[in-house]
C-alpha cells in the first residue's frame, strides 16, 4: 500500500464520509432549496477536514486497544506502517486547514461547534470516557452529532428549534447503531478491555437500550414535521423506515439469536441514516 493510502486509511473513510454526508444534508435542510455553492463547498471542506484530524489523532490515542481487536489490529499505527509523529503531523495539518477554512468562509458558531466536536470525540470520549466508562457511547454521540448541526447553523447562523431536532436525532440515532456493534462485537471489547454497555451489564439489558433509544430516535424524526420543518412525504418515509426499526429492536428483545440480529440493526441503522439525510436534503422540493 502506498504512502499516500496508509495516510488516508487513518482518517477512518467509512467514519468520515459518514459525517461529512450528514454536515452537507444539514446545510441543504436549512437552505430551504437556496443554496449558497460556495458557502456549501466551504462547510463540507472545513468540516470534513477538522472531522479526519479527529480521527488521526484518536487512531493514534487507540493503538493499545486496537491492537487486541481483529476489526482493527491491522490499522496502519498498530502494524507499524506509519510512525506516531506521522500521524500526529498529519492530524495537525489537517486540523488547522479545517479550522481556517470554516474560519474564512463560515460563522463563529460553526468553528465552535467544530472545536466542541474534536474535544468531545478526542478527549472526552477517546482518552477518558471510552476506556472508564460503559457511558463512552453517549459522550462519543455528541460529537457524532455535531457535523449535522455544523451544517444546518453555517445556514443560519443560530442555535433555533429545527438545528436541536436534527442534533436530537443524530445523537439518538447512534446508540442503537453503536450497541449493535458492542452486541456483535462483545467478546472483542471484553478482550480489549474497552467498558462497552454490553460487557458491563450485558447483551439482555444492551437489547433493552436498544429499544429504548430506537423508540426516541422514531419520535425526534417525527419532530421535524410537528414543528413545521418538514413535509409530509418526510413524515411517511421516515414514520414508515421508523416503525420497521423499531419492530426489529423488539424482535431482539425475544431472539436467542444476537448476532445475526445486532448485524441486521446495523446494516438498517445505516439505510435509514441515509434515507433521512437523502429527506432533509431534498425535503425544499417534496410536499
Amino acid at each position: 500500500m502506498s504512502r499516500l493510502k496508509l495516510y488516508y486509511s487513518l482518517t477512518k473513510p467509512g467514519v468520515l464520509y459518514g459525517n461529512a454526508l450528514t454536515a452537507a444534508a444539514g446545510f441543504l435542510f436549512a437552505s430551504k432549496g437556496n443554496i449558497n455553492g460556495w458557502l456549501f463547498v466551504a462547510l463540507c471542506l472545513g468540516t470534513t477536514f477538522v472531522i479526519a484530524s479527529a480521527c488521526v489523532l484518536n487512531n493514534y490515542l487507540d493503538q493499545d486497544i486496537d491492537q487486541k481487536m481483529a476489526r482493527t489490529k491491522n490499522r496502519a499505527l498498530v502494524q507499524g506502517t506509519v510512525s506516531g509523529r506521522g500521524a500526529v503531523a498529519f492530524s495537525t495539518i489537517l486540523g488547522i486547514l479545517g479550522l481556517i477554512i470554516l474560519a474564512v468562509f463560515t460563522n463563529p458558531l460553526v468553528i465552535a461547534i467544530g472545536i466542541i466536536g474534536f474535544i468531545d470525540y478526542v478527549v472526552l470520549y477517546g482518552m477518558l470516557s471510552k476506556r472508564l466508562s460503559m457511558y463512552g457511547t453517549l459522550v462519543g454521540s455528541i460529537s457524532g452529532a455535531t457535523p449535522i448541526l455544523a451544517g444546518y447553523c453555517a445556514v443560519t447562523g443560530t442555535l433555533d428549534t429545527g438545528a436541536i431536532i436534527v442534533f436530537a436525532i443524530l445523537f439518538l440515532w447512534q446508540i442503537p447503531e453503536f450497541y449493535s456493534i458492542a452486541v456483535y462485537r462483545q467478546a472483542e471489547y471484553k478482550a480489549a478491555h474497552v467498558p462497552v454497555v454490553s460487557v458491563i451489564k450485558g447483551i439482555t439489558y444492551t437489547k433493552r437500550q436498544i429499544t429504548a433509544y430506537t423508540f426516541l430516535f422514531v419520535i425526534a424524526s417525527v419532530l421535524l414535521f410537528v414543528y413545521g420543518f418538514t413535509g409530509y412525504v418526510y413524515l411517511i418515509v421516515m414514520a414508515g423506515f421508523g416503525c420497521y426499526w423499531l419492530r426489529l429492536a423488539i424482535a431482539g428483545l425475544r431472539t436467542h439469536h444476537n448476532d445475526p440480529w445486532a448485524r441486521a440493526m446495523f446494516r438498517f441503522s445505516l439505510i435509514i441514516l441515509l434515507a433521512f439525510c437523502g429527506l432533509i436534503s431534498i425535503d425544499a422540493w417534496l410536499p
